[in-house]
């Protein structure tokens, strides 16, 4: 039972995975334009390039700071920053992924200890029952003798 267990969360992990990270591979693409080179344009002229991030107010396409999970409110507020698709800002999205990792983070948990109790009470049954033989055959015992 407890592989069943561990097999359907190992299972359940990799489709999230899966999902999440699942990516076709591509064909090699020329060197991208620089970020700095399409400000002034548009938002999905600038989102081509993965590496670039949108701030609307400005007119801007500012190369992503990779270092910092969130860009600081100096280069662009986050209600105005725009990555990866022009129609989520970037707020909305930092918030989205955390309510979908949690969900997912819960919804494991919940997983294990389904598995978990599961297992703790087919064990404790058989525990049950070994204990329990030995006090059968007793009492069998000492009722034919009498």
């Amino acid at each position: 039972m407890a592989a069943v267990c561990r097999a359907l969360v190992a299972a359940a992990v990799l489709t999230l995975f899966g999902v999440f990270l699942g990516a076709e591979a591509q064909s090699p693409t020329p060197a991208p334009v620089p970020c700095a080179m399409r400000s002034n344009t548009s938002c999905a002229e600038c989102l081509k390039n993965v590496t670039c991030l949108w701030c609307g107010p400005t007119q801007q396409c500012i190369d992503y700071p990779v270092r910092n999970l969130l860009p600081h409110r100096s280069m662009c507020p986050l209600d105005a920053a725009r990555w990866g698709v022009c129609w989520v800002n970037f707020k909305v999205l930092m918030i989205s992924m955390s309510v979908v990792a949690g969900v997912i983070i819960i919804i494991i948990g919940i997983i294990c200890c389904c598995c978990c109790s599961r297992c703790q009470g087919v064990g404790s049954k058989r525990e049950d029952a070994t204990v329990e033989r030995p006090t059968r055959m007793r009492n069998a015992g000492a009722q034919r003798c009498s």
